[in-house]
């Protein structure tokens, strides 16, 4: 359902400067791609170039945000936070679908299963026994949840995701298709040439604000938890093994991997396709580089690098002195060559 412009700046406490206020406003787009009835935003100077050119009917920008050759025809939305304004309206244009408040015929629920109101169960889900599942919640089709998890308020399951027994799911938390909560951890002794199990008893604890993405696991732990602290957002594809304790607001992208009882602080960033060893410590607000393995502890507020992971500035100096190393091989047989040179003729 489109709105007009001045509807969509006051949702989003923006000031228009052009266009028409009873523009129709049909969705959003990336600027390089926006059209007549869309809206877009432009928060980095390497796309102005874009503007000159764009049919779009409106672009969210920055307070004192200097841009040239405006269309006649594009509205500027001028806001503190072109970001955020921007999320706001395409969370207005594009609404979130909305599932029904019912639980399927399909549905299995075992024993002594206790529901909040208001809340979805998919087709073929199955709830086990003692399961708790609170206000809101939304478990879509396939979903396994097993005995004794208690899911908090407004949680959104996505099919086929899989949650073990005991796991504790905090409020307003999402988990997508294919990730599996509180499998075993991996934890073996070797004994008599043969690997003996070390049973996985403990659980997993995901506080609130949680979103975990597809074909993500994590492990439950062995004797105790695997803490996820409120507001962290885990990518797909992140394997964090058993005991570990991640912080708040932590970001892990996708292919991440993390051994057992690692201890990730609050606001730590791992990019893609990092690697930390077991019982490692990421410092709070530390950032990890893609592709980087971490063997030893790093310090709060640090940015490390390279595998064996070290600090940024040292491992891009490293990498820059490796490329300059054929040229020098070079350098070292002219040398070598001219230095037998000489011995031949003294001789």
């Amino acid at each position: 359902m489109p709105i007009t412009l001045k509807e969509l700046a006051d949702f989003c406490d923006a000031r228009i400067v052009g266009g028409d206020l009873s523009t129709a406003i049909y969705s959003a787009a990336d600027i390089t791609a926006a059209q007549e009835g869309q809206v877009t935003q432009l928060t980095s100077s390497r796309y102005v170039q874009h503007i000159k050119n764009s049919t779009a009917s409106a672009c969210f920008i920055a307070e004192g945000f200097a841009v040239d050759n405006i269309p006649e025809s594009l509205a500027l939305l001028i806001c503190a936070d072109p970001e955020i304004s921007f999320i706001k309206a395409v969370e207005l244009l594009h609404p979130a679908r909305v599932y029904a408040k019912n639980i399927s015929p399909q549905a299995v629920l075992e024993h002594n299963v206790t529901l909040g109101t208001d809340v979805c169960i998919g087709p073929f889900a199955v709830i086990g026994e003692n399961a708790v599942i609170g206000d809101g919640s939304t478990i879509l089709a396939g979903v396994y949840v097993g005995n004794n998890v208690t899911m908090g308020k407004n949680c959104k399951i996505y099919p086929y995701a899989v949650i073990y027994d005991d796991v504790v799911v905090g409020n307003n938390v999402i988990i997508h298709s294919g990730s599996i909560i509180g499998a075993d951890g991996f934890g073996y002794k070797f004994r008599n040439n043969v690997h003996v199990k070390v049973p996985q008893v403990g659980n997993v604890v995901i506080d609130d604000n949680v979103e975990i993405g597809a074909n993500t696991c994590i492990d439950r732990g062995a004797l105790g938890s695997t803490l996820i602290g409120s507001g962290t957002k885990i990518d797909n594809l992140v394997q964090i093994g058993h005991n570990n304790k991640v912080g708040k607001n932590v970001i892990m992208c996708g292919l991440t991997g993390i051994s057992g009882s690692c201890n990730i602080e609050d606001y730590a960033i791992l990019a893609g396709s990092s690697g930390v060893a077991d019982h490692v410590t990421i410092g709070q607000g530390a950032v990890v580089m893609a592709r980087s393995g971490v063997a030893g502890d790093v310090k709060a507020g640090t940015q490390v690098f390279g595998s064996p992971a070290k600090d940024k500035k040292t491992a891009y100096k490293e990498q820059i002195a490796l490329s300059k190393l054929p040229e020098l091989l070079k350098r070292i047989k002219l040398m070598e060559a001219k230095i037998q040179a000489l011995e031949q003729a003294a001789d």
